[in-house]
């Protein structure tokens, strides 16, 4: 049998075996936990969830803000052999409530200001039993009479506190090992609808022995605050893994980030490692924030999509950081291309990050020579093991020991590469996946709508953004704002089309294909 590995043992026990109990491991909202506090708090997670009767290998929901609980909640449900799941809280409830039954999932877990959508999702979902909610919350107004959502009588709705915030004793780990079954993290998909990425506990132990350790230089001197949330594999290495595989402190704010409140924050706590989205570094740029802000950090990261080199020169004049741009991927779990420190190329993404091996291939899958656009090929040891109860998906991303990552990309004779497009019609939108099929199959119910083609288009910015291009139903109108109102109803926000474009009719193929360059190129003459 293979050597035992838990990821929770390798996060947080190990730095109290190196002397680190006293360490600070966590700030948040004016709370510190040292290693020991939080190494009690996973105990009690782990016990809180064994006691509730969850098994090994089951699955635990997680509709979670950037708190000290998502941290317990993740890692104590590893520390079991259980599987945590954490969702985008940007989520409707029926966007969750597709995940909840196509994971399986037994158990819930979420923050008090996304309980009503969790319950609500947890009612619909015939198999979860119970959901565990964090903070302060008025649990009758939620689950009893009176409460404005539907509440399935056999649903379990517990405080947090109740099972989970024990006697802080040690409660030791399943036996797993590097290749046991360890978290699932939800992708979206080409047909529209978010499938599971599968990864093991050792994934997380390869991304910092891969880019943290040799890009950032990580040490338990540094402070890691990241714009990009825990439910993001991005934001889970940003805020949980690096800084506490090295006995770092993590900068946790469960807010929805604002450049006001973003600055408050790193001014307060004094973060050495930035970590946002090109559209969050444009916002910090277009406000009115401080010069000085970003004086105690020493190196801005940035992944989820391109970062345009204007917004790289712009944000190293006005605040004296180095912005180390990158990709990333849910299934490679983070960064694998980037810009290193001392080799930045503004405009690229970088070069290929110690660990990880990289093939661009033409559509006849033959090599690409340099200069030469590609699909990007990635080969390392932090790649998911599938897509849950997707065989077609799986069969087509994960080919061998390589993985297709859909995104077309050129190469320089030095090694730097170059952003190109996506292979498929995929839009990155602040740094997530966008499907324009689940957009337009949102917006064909609209009664207004006949037809609706999505695409991506660049702002102001360069930054890729949802644009709706419709057609109206024969005598009737389409007014933008209503589309946009219909649109806040059922889609999370970054799913909502940013401009709506009223046509005659949509380009398409002899076979009826929504030809979407068309339509890119129809807004690009637009302007």
């Amino acid at each position: 049998m293979a050597e035992l590995f838990n990821a929770s043992v390798y996060l947080v026990d190990s730095n109290i075996e190196e002397g680190r109990s006293d360490n600070i491991a966590v700030y948040s909202e004016g709370r510190k936990l040292s290693y020991a506090e939080l190494l009690s708090k996973v105990s009690d997670a782990a016990k809180g969830y064994k006691d509730l009767g969850v098994r090994p290998e089951e699955r635990v929901l997680l509709v979670m803000a950037d708190e000290p609980e998502f941290l317990a909640a993740f890692l104590g449900a590893m520390r079991i052999g259980a599987i945590p799941i954490p969702v985008n809280t940007m989520l409707t409830a029926e966007e969750l409530t597709h995940i909840a039954k196509d994971s399986r999932a037994r158990w819930a877990v979420a923050s008090a200001q996304f309980a009503p959508a969790a319950i609500k999702m947890a009612s619909a979902s015939p198999e979860v039993e119970t959901i565990l909610i964090t903070g302060h919350v008025d649990l009758p107004s939620l689950a009893g009479k009176g409460s404005p959502t539907p509440i399935r009588t056999d649903l379990r709705v517990h405080r947090w506190g109740d099972f989970m915030e024990g006697t802080g004793d040690y409660f030791p780990p399943y036996s797993t090992w590097d290749e046991s079954p360890g978290f699932w993290l939800y992708t979206s998909g080409t047909t529209g609808r978010p499938h599971a990425a599968m990864h093991r506990h050792i994934d997380l132990k390869v991304t910092v022995d891969t880019y943290a350790r040799t890009v950032l230089s990580i040490s338990s001197a540094d402070r890691c605050f990241s714009v990009a949330k825990l439910f993001f594999a991005y934001g889970l290495g940003n805020s949980m893994t690096f800084p506490l595989a090295v006995g770092a402190s993590t900068v946790l704010d469960p807010a929805a980030p604002t450049p006001a409140s973003v600055a408050k924050t790193t001014v307060e706590y004094r973060p050495t490692l930035f970590f946002g989205v090109p559209t969050f570094y444009a916002a910090l740029l277009a406000s009115d924030i401080p010069r000085d802000t970003f004086k105690s950090v020493r190196f801005g990261v940035s992944a989820g999509e391109p970062l345009p080199a204007s917004i790289f020169t712009r944000f190293r004049d006005q605040f004296g950081v180095e912005i180390l741009d990158g990709i990333g991927s849910t299934e490679a779990l983070h960064i694998f291309i980037s810009n290193k420190p001392g080799a930045i190329r503004p405009g690229t993404t970088g070069t290929v990050v110690d660990g990880y091996e990289l093939r661009l291939l033409d559509d006849d899958g033959n090599p690409c020579e340099p200069g030469e656009p590609g699909n990007l090929e990635l080969k390392g040891d932090s790649i998911a093991t599938g897509y849950w109860c997707n065989a077609a998906s799986s069969r087509y991303s994960f080919r061998g020991e390589w993985l297709h990552t859909g995104d077309m990309y050129s190469r320089t004779e030095d090694g730097y590469y170059t952003y190109l497009s996506r292979s498929n019609d995929m839009i990155k939108a602040g740094g997530i996946w966008v499907s324009p099929s689940e957009v337009e199959a949102t917006l064909i119910e609209h009664p207004d709508v006949l037809e609706v083609g999505v695409v991506g288009f660049p702002d102001e910015e360069g930054l890729d953004k949802p644009v709706a291009c419709i057609v109206p139903m024969p005598g009737h109108s389409i007014s933008e704002e209503d589309i946009v109102a219909y649109a806040r109803q059922k889609l999370a926000p970054f799913k909502r089309p940013r401009r709506v474009v009223v046509l005659d009719v949509l380009p398409k193929t002899a076979t009826g294909k929504i030809q979407r360059y068309k339509l890119r190129q129809f807004l690009a003459e637009k302007g």
